[in-house]
């Protein structure tokens, strides 16, 4: 086997890919090649698998889908449920805690053990769960699983061990909060409604205790059947029926009356004395009619009845409005007394609660706020002010504002950035909100000491890009930037143009932030890209607009014939060799908008606007229209402040533009970079026929030959004036046969607005496409259905189909009935989604498929190569260079890597005036798959960083005694390494294999394949530990990471097996052994593959509980008391017991134990420690409870004494009177 598998090394060396000196991917994992290594590398590395843990840290932003809200009025917490099965526990800021049930059944009801540290969930799966939240990770104590019975309500009494459980049979069980055990007390609905009844009252609904009796126990039927059953006769008390369904109860806090809502939009008062009627019943939104009629209005939801000392009670209710006023807004109402006032939300009302004073229901309440659950968001109403404003929410809750479309992640930003960010955006804070503090102030949390500067930066579907400050696992919003203030508002259009245009034009597609010079690039769906610069100060400014024409030609299209096996060609025409280059492409020229060629997407504000202090933007690049057909979608941007350079790159080719002239420096077909060094030998491009354009859409059947029909065209190239037409430049097929030779034009590049813009017409230009992106969740910005789908790299030689309409009518492709489309074979940047059109937002994101195909046998049929990566460094462009210079490495979607050095003038007064030149030297190295992500590293094993420019501020006062000047940090490998010699290490990784080159004799010192079943999604060189390591992140959930340089695998954990776009578009890694994804649309996950920040998090994370004496229920006084106002106290494991009510029935429901999991274990320790740690917090507890119970017995022998004291007393002094003296 040894012998065959070096006679296939032998064979794939001499491959046409292996001319590249680099061997075709047959070494095995972390193996070093036959490359000679010099003697000067001699990399110590520290990394070991024992500094690696996956664990996930913190989620932020809103609860996704959010169906349950409780509070805990001692301990000043919140918890939110939602429909996938997961807890969100807040509580002062920093206090933010995830709990996820393992069954992943949305949550029905939440109910605190107030101040106990403990929280019972009720699942859509009919199980009961008690959470312990005295640890800084909540785990679950118990769970109860109810067999034949459906969960519709529970309730738990303060300070009270004994849940009510109601069902949809309308049965109420009571189970032991202790032992999570079900009672054999159990109240049938037969039993609690008349035996003349037909019908069934239906699902329990409401369960509360009466204040004024505990041993009363009020049940709310849903069919309008309301009983009061008395726990200790075993029997009810009253019944009420009313005509009209029950949705919620509320008592008076004294006892004798309580309030109900109804499905027809009233309230109904029943008083105690006279329940055959309510006392009192309204329609809040109902209106008398003309005819004398009510309005018919909608159910009202639910209904809370609070009172106050000092004033009339409120009553607060959500829904209630007519039906006849379409459109409007879900709301709250709040009625104090005859004061009614609505508040509009923007979301529906998920549940609503009232925050009060006491945590005692037989008592005053003295409401003070109202916390509404919306479907998207959490507001909390202040009551105590006439105006009620809302509280300014502390959480980061409006991630979501705009959905999500891109992450980035920057954990070693400059401590400076973070205060300058924070003024900036204070500036532009909302007004309005109650000045007093949140009432959720619930936990402690301290700063902790491994903290460090972070920022999350997000795009969005709006244009709009927001920063904040993720230092310390929390978050907060710096700043906002709206991107969309660039451009004019789009004109609505109509027809064939209206299927390719963006319902979200402005949506952020990819961001590239230098953090140290304050440099920051806006790539949008439009196909543009906005350059912003950072100040302090506000400027008038004109914003300059450069537009690029980077778009293929439409070539011979194949269509499958009838058979599909014989490929058919439409007939090609006389068509004009310069029609693409009719058009004027300078900002102030514009053709009619049925042409749609050579016109942006979005049209720049051209007047001079005002901008506040912030990101100012500096250069706004366009692609171009071309035929009615828009421009692809940007795939790759780097760009480098010291360099002063901009590369951007799409499934057609590769621009650099220098932003500091505005200047556009090279447009080149992604195949014209190679020149005469193409790996796959493709052929050489003929001068371009006349034709006409193609009709069909491009489809190949698997089992078809690779046939030449995709004719070749030289390239030509156009000047692009600001006024003018453009002037037609010969640009010689051989350009790049001497890689040590600049082409003419390039080398004659001169600064100003007409540069010389290369263009190749290769390829069949794809079908049109929509640039689709759905509101709601934004899974279109990688297409679907067999169109290229890769995050990285969105390749147009498989496209969506569009449907061009011509006399005809719509051309559809040719395929059998019931047979799927063909998809082409791609290269491994292309990743295939199997999605139905009609489904569910949730079966788009997860229908994730993996079939791919890497063949490159495809190759001379899939021409159209995508540039997938690009990066700015100090490096060797050829492999005679002594000396490194700046050069831009570009890596495709065929796993090709390209280098193209580069010329700039040092000087800051030459660098504006002089030009930049570039010139392609050819394909270095080959990888398998699409190239993701370049690293370099000097020979000690050290990252080497792009240089940047030291930020300075443009529109600063001008200061005569200090003018301003670039300052630029270089990190030449060089200049780290004098003693080590000249060189540097290049790591590429690419979607199937990593890399590790050394420059500039670009050999392959190691390889490692990542893995040959699924793909890499995200890869990046980052830092741990005080060493770099390549972490990767793959479409089958993997994480894992490798050493540097030798590649040798350190982690592998299987975090995310079900892979959705959302996390494959929004997954990023970053320094300090931190990543993080987009887990919801409206929610970010934080997680660590670092030990060391494993080890450190439970200092890091909030404690959800804190130790707070209970308050201590009112003395009522001897009147109300004797008078029976005072609330009667019964023992109810006296009833509920089992001694006294048996136990329940074994299949009726069953006890789970909790799982004690590894976080469980972390917080309590391990082993014998963590049983002597338990063992010593129970004896102090006993210790701590005994204390407690000699205090009473104490205090009741002082008592007793006392009483004896004065019965003494008063003895002597009664004894020797007669009866007649008292």
């Amino acid at each position: 086997m040894k012998k065959f598998r070096k006679v296939l090394d032998g064979l794939t060396t001499s491959s046409p890919g292996g001319t590249l000196g680099s061997p075709s991917c047959g070494s095995a994992a972390g193996t070093p090649t036959s490359a000679p290594t010099p003697k000067e590398i001699d990399i110590q590395e520290t990394l070991l698998s024992e500094n690696f843990q996956l664990c996930k840290t913190v989620r932020h932003g809103f609860p996704y889908q959010p169906t349950a809200l409780a509070f805990d009025p001692v301990q000043k917490i919140l918890a939110i449920g939602s429909r996938s099965g997961g807890v969100r526990i807040l509580g002062r800021p920093g206090v933010d805690c995830y709990c996820q049930h393992e069954s992943g059944a949305a949550v029905l009801q939440l109910q605190f053990l107030i101040n106990e540290g403990a929280l019972v969930t009720a699942c859509a799966d009919d199980t009961l769960h008690l959470w312990n939240l005295r640890q800084r990770r909540p785990a679950v104590l118990h769970s109860l699983k109810f067999n034949r019975e459906r969960i519709t309500f529970c309730h738990l009494p303060f300070q009270s061990k004994w849940l009510y459980v109601g069902t949809e049979r309308g049965n109420t069980h009571i189970v032991n909060i202790e032992s999570f055990i079900l009672s054999g007390y159990v109240i049938m609905w037969n039993k609690a409604i008349e035996l003349s009844t037909k019908t069934h009252p239906g699902p329990v609904v409401h369960l509360s205790d009466s204040p004024k009796d505990e041993g009363k126990l009020l049940i709310g039927f849903e069919g309008g059947t309301i009983v009061q059953w008395d726990l200790r006769v075993k029997k009810t008390d009253f019944r009420i029926y009313y005509d009209e369904a029950i949705h919620s109860v509320s008592w008076h806090h004294e006892g004798k009356q309580f309030m109900c809502s109804h499905s027809d939009g009233s309230l109904t008062l029943w008083n105690l004395r006279n329940t055959s009627k309510p006392f009192q019943v309204t329609f809040p939104h109902g209106k008398i009619q003309k005819d004398g009629r009510k309005e018919s209005c909608k159910p009202i939801l639910k209904v809370e009845y609070k009172t106050l000392r000092s004033s009339e009670p409120f009553v607060i209710f959500s829904g209630g409005l007519s039906y006849d006023k379409a459109g409007r807004r879900p709301t709250l109402t709040i009625m104090h007394g005859k004061a009614i006032t609505v508040l509009e939300m923007d979301y529906p009302i998920v549940e609503f609660m009232v925050l009060c004073e006491t945590p005692y229901i037989n008592e005053v309440q003295e409401p003070y706020a109202v916390v509404v659950l919306l479907e998207k968001d959490l507001i909390v109403v202040d009551l105590t002010q006439s105006n009620f404003p809302v509280f300014e929410n502390p959480y980061p809750m409006d991630v979501h504002e705009s959905p999500v479309t891109c992450t980035a992640y920057f954990a070693d930003c400059p401590p400076d950035i973070i205060p300058i960010l924070y003024s900036i955006g204070a500036k532009h804070k909302k007004t309005g909100y109650s000045q007093k503090e949140w009432p959720i102030t619930g936990g402690t949390w301290t700063l902790g000491s491994h903290t460090y500067p972070e920022i999350i930066i997000t795009g969005h579907a709006d244009g709009s890009v927001k920063f904040w400050d993720a230092s310390a696992i929390t978050l907060q919003m710096l700043y906002k930037l709206k991107t969309s203030k660039v451009f004019e508002k789009p004109k609505p259009v109509e027809g064939r143009a209206a299927e390719l245009v963006e319902e979200d034009p402005f949506a952020v597609q990819m961001v590239s932030w230098c953090p140290q010079s304050r440099i920051f690039c806006v790539v949008g769906i439009s196909s543009h890209i906005i350059l912003y610069r950072f100040s302090k100060n506000d400027a008038n400014t004109q914003i300059v607009s450069l537009e690029v024409r980077l778009q293929c030609e439409p070539e011979d299209v194949i269509t499958p014939s009838e058979n599909e096996n014989n490929p058919c060609f439409t007939e090609p025409g006389s068509h004009s060799p310069q029609h693409h280059h009719q058009y004027p492409v300078s900002p102030g020229s514009r053709t009619p908008e049925s042409a749609k060629d050579s016109v942006p997407c979005l049209k720049v504000r051209e007047r001079v606007v005002r901008v506040p202090p912030g990101y100012q933007s500096d250069l706004v690049i366009q692609l171009l229209w071309v035929d009615g057909e828009p421009p692809q979608q940007i795939t790759s941007l780097d760009v480098n402040s010291a360099y002063g350079l901009l590369a951007f790159g799409n499934c057609n080719g590769l621009a650099v533009v220098d932003y500091l002239q505005k200047t556009l420096l090279l447009c080149m077909s992604t195949l014209d970079l190679y020149g005469a060094t193409d790996p796959y030998q493709r052929l050489t491009r003929s001068p371009r026929r006349n034709r006409q354009s193609t009709s069909g859409l491009t489809e190949l059947t698997d089992n078809q030959q690779s046939v030449d029909m995709e004719r070749s065209k030289s390239p030509t190239s156009v000047c692009v004036c600001s006024v003018g037409s453009p002037v037609p430049v010969h640009y010689p097929t051989s350009l790049h046969n001497d890689p040590r030779v600049l082409p003419e034009p390039v080398a004659s590049l001169r600064a100003s607005h007409c540069s010389p813009v290369f263009y190749l017409l290769d390829n069949v230009k794809g079908p049109g496409r929509k640039l689709s992106l759905p509101t709601d969740l934004k899974t279109d910005l990688d297409h679907v259905n067999g169109h290229c789908t890769s995050p990285i790299s969105q390749s147009c030689s498989a496209g969506k189909p569009r449907i061009p309409m011509g006399p005809e009518g719509p051309r559809l492709s040719r395929r059998g009935a019931g047979r799927p489309p063909f998809r082409k074979a791609q290269s491994a940047a292309c990743m295939e989604i199997s999605l139905p059109v009609s489904h569910t937002e949730e079966s788009r994101e997860n229908s994730f498929s993996r079939s791919r195909s890497s063949s490159v046998s495809s190759i001379d049929r899939d021409t159209k190569e995508a540039i997938t990566t690009l990066q700015f460094g100090e490096s060797y462009g050829r492999k005679s260079d002594v000396l490194p210079t700046p050069c831009l490495w570009v890596g495709t979607s065929l796993g090709v890597v390209l280098l193209i050095p580069m010329s700039i003038p040092t000087d800051q007064e030459e660098r504006m005036e002089e030009p930049v030149t570039i010139g392609p030297s050819g394909a270095v190295q080959m990888l398998k798959g699409s190239v993701l992500r370049f690293g370099f590293m000097d020979y000690m094993g050290t990252v080497i960083q792009s240089p940047y420019e030291v930020w300075r501020d443009l529109n600063a006062p001008e200061d005569p005694d200090r003018p301003r000047r670039r300052k630029l940090v270089n990190f030449s490998p060089s200049s780290s390494q004098d003693a080590c010699g000249e060189g540097h290490l290049a790591v590429v990784c690419s979607e199937r294999q990593a890399k590790v080159f050394l420059m500039p004799s670009q050999s392959c010192l190691y390889v490692h394949n990542i893995t040959e079943s699924s793909f890499v999604l995200r890869a990046d060189v980052v830092s741990v530990c005080n060493s770099v390591c390549l972490a990767c992140f793959c479409a089958n959930g993997h994480v894992m990471t490798l050493s540097l340089p030798s590649l040798r695998p350190l982690m592998d954990v299987n975090y995310l097996p079900l892979t959705d776009m959302r996390i494959a578009r929004t997954f990023c890694f970053t320094n300090g052994g931190q990543a993080l994804y987009l887990s919801s649309p409206t929610e970010i996950q934080r997680i660590t593959y670092s030990q060391e920040m494993c080890d450190n998090l439970q200092e890091m994370l909030g404690e959800l509980f804190t130790p707070i004496e209970t308050p201590e229920a009112q003395n009522r006084g001897f009147l109300k008391g004797f008078f029976g106002g005072n609330s009667q106290t019964f023992d109810r494991e006296e009833l509920f017991g089992e001694a006294a009510a048996g136990k329940a029935s074994r299949s009726l429901a069953q006890h789970i134990p909790g799982q004690a999991g590894m976080e469980g274990m972390k917080v309590a320790a391990s082993g014998v420690v963590g049983d002597l740690a338990r063992a010593r917090i129970a004896l102090d507890e006993r210790g701590q409870r005994l204390g407690e119970l000699e205090d009473r017995t104490a205090l009741m022998m002082t008592s007793a004494e006392t009483f004896s004291k004065h019965a003494h007393e008063l003895m002597l002094k009664c004894k020797d009177k007669k009866w007649y003296q008292f």
